[in-house]
């Protein structure tokens, strides 16, 4: 009696801790990657590009708050190794797991496997990229959405969700890209040639060559080519909920629905207070939610349009359809898409941007910080070679990935001089530099554990000529605030500005042309992280650095993460 009585406790025991571990979202998700080259018509023309499981673009990965995802992530790619980063995900614990190639892991040799895992814990519209060599160029990339653990609901009430990822598609492959960019004389990439929503766009015709000034014939399309567009189905007097995702190489886009307002809720995983917009912009490296109310005439369909934004755009619209049930997918919308604003309506940009502030009950940030770093974005030279840097040192990652190097105390995997923590107040930000030559270098801020810190992001003119690029900055293993946005050069009294009550927390900020952007984040994740411009060819080219904190408390490192370098010396004479 007694052993039937132990059973039946061990059984309750055992259904009790399943409900619970379901009731937290703790449920582990598996997964198996196979990254590998497809040949593909993303924009109805035949491209080599970057898949998953045959899929372009990858699966999306869909969990809750909570949950473990476990990746087993196998390079197909036969002569180049890869990794994936987990795009905003902050990887508390598992730093070794954020994806970065000779930061946090070194990357995946061809043939090899690599085991991610690591907790989702907030929930948010997110995405996964490759992060090595210019692989997200080439196609590496996925949706990652995190729910809300079941029982819970949003602060917005909504019937229906869209996910939608947007791209940029280039005819020329990323290797000749990436050699361009490399070679002396410098050969820029130029524009793309198809922006992809889904991975799917139109190069040789036009869904609407009908309404626009465009040589382009109409497209005749049956809908299940690869490059036809993926519809969004609605019924009338619904509220749809859409995730938007920025993973371009390049462009800053603008998206848009005809006739129809916006109500921006989430940016970057954090809640925002709503605001209602006609389009929005978003930079590389951003994700929204808005919003959508199907509240026009039912018996039309509408379009829904991505456009280049910050840059002179030669490349076209992508476009999709809102289709209104139950009227067919077919019926074409008999007006103009939504057209693009100017490229260069920067104030248009600004007004947009500042109107994102923190949803009341957001934390906010600490009211002093501890030190401050400013770093200048700059075009320079290096020997000649074509380079972007900051404060004068151009990013040149080395061969043992930083996080094995700094936790084992590894010497010569880096230089351990400490990069500039500013540049000469005299710097003229308006003009091409005095001095165009930088220095390449590896070197490590380093941050106590729990330290506040301000980064002022502060632009300025481009290496010859007359003109200021925007850039959007993305910040690994973190969210930060952003305390604000100024014309010109960030100068003594500027901080008195800064948003200290409703600043919004993001992982990605844009810096405009000629101006300054402050961010202030805690460095309470012991790791190693990048921050660097999210677009592929400048961090390419350098634009990036390198934070470290509190990295001797991070816990066990799988070894499959330091084989290589100096970390694969010391493993294998067994000093692990």
């Amino acid at each position: 009696m007694v052993t039937m009585g132990l059973k039946a406790l061990f059984v309750w025991c055992i259904i009790w801790l399943a409900f619970a571990q379901l009731s937290l979202g703790g449920r582990v998700r598996h997964y198996k990657f196979d990254v590998e080259y497809m040949i593909r018509k993303p924009d109805c023309l035949e491209h080599v590009v970057m898949g998953i499981n045959g899929q372009f673009p990858g699966p999306t990965i869909r969990a809750e708050v909570g949950d473990i995802l476990d990746i087993a992530l196998t390079n197909k790619l036969f002569t180049e190794g890869t990794v994936i980063h987990w795009h905003g995900i902050r990887q508390v614990g598992t730093p070794w797991a954020d994806g970065t190639a000779a930061i946090s892991q070194c990357a995946i040799n061809p043939g090899e496997t690599f085991q991610y895992r690591f907790t989702v814990d907030r929930p948010g519209t997110y995405f996964y990229h490759g992060h090595h060599g210019m692989q997200r160029s080439a196609g590496l990339y996925g949706s990652l959405i995190v729910d809300l653990p079941k029982g819970q609901n949003e602060p917005f009430p909504y019937d229906g969700e869209f996910n939608l990822l947007l791209s940029d598609l280039w005819h020329t492959s990323s290797h000749e890209q990436e050699v361009g960019l490399s070679s002396k004389p410098f050969k820029w990439i130029g524009e793309a040639q198809t922006l992809l929503i889904n991975g799917r766009g139109q190069f040789n015709c036009s869904l609407a060559s009908k309404f626009i000034n465009t040589t382009l014939p109409q497209c005749q399309l049956k809908g299940g080519e690869e490059c036809a567009p993926q519809i969004l189905h609605v019924e009338p007097n619904k509220t749809y909920r859409i995730r938007i995702a920025s993973t371009t190489a390049l462009a800053s886009l603008n998206l848009a629905i005809s006739n129809h307002k916006l109500v921006v809720v989430e940016a970057d995983g954090n809640y925002v207070t709503p605001f209602a917009v006609d389009d929005i912009d978003i930079y590389s490296g951003e994700s929204y939610s808005v919003l959508l109310r199907t509240d026009q005439d039912p018996n039309k369909n509408y379009w829904l349009s991505i456009g280049v934004r910050g840059r002179k755009p030669n490349t076209p619209q992508g476009l999709t359809i809102l289709n209104y049930k139950p009227i067919s997918a077919s019926v074409f919308p008999t007006f103009p898409p939504p057209i693009t604003p100017l490229w260069n309506d920067f104030e248009r940009s600004k007004a947009f941007t500042k109107k994102i502030i923190a949803k009341m009950g957001t934390p906010q940030p600490p009211k002093r910080s501890d030190r401050t770093i400013f770093l200048l974005n700059t075009q320079n030279r290096v020997d000649g070679f074509t380079k972007w840097a900051i404060n004068n040192v151009s990013l040149t990652l080395p061969p043992t990935p930083y996080l094995g190097s700094i936790k084992f105390k590894i010497k010569n995997a880096f230089d351990k001089t400490p990069p500039p923590v500013t540049f000469p107040q005299d710097y003229d930000i308006f003009n091409p530099p005095v001095n165009p030559n930088a220095s390449i270098g590896n070197g490590v801020y380093m941050f106590n554990l729990n330290e506040v810190v301000d980064v002022i992001l502060q632009n300025a003119n481009q290496l010859s000529g007359s003109g200021s690029e925007i850039h959007p900055w993305h910040l690994h293993g973190h969210d930060f605030w952003i305390l604000g946005y100024g014309e010109g050069k960030f100068k003594s009294g500027d901080e008195k500005k800064f948003n200290l009550t409703h600043a919004p927390l993001r992982n990605t900020a844009v810096i405009f042309p000629y101006g300054w952007t402050a961010l202030r984040f805690k460095a309470d994740n012991p790791g190693v992280w990048a921050f660097h411009c999210h677009i592929e060819p400048h961090l390419h080219m350098g634009m990036g650095v390198i934070f470290a904190e509190a990295v001797q408390k991070v816990g066990k490192i799988p070894r499959d993460a330091l084989t290589c370098g100096l970390t694969g010396k010391m493993l294998g004479n067994r000093h692990y």
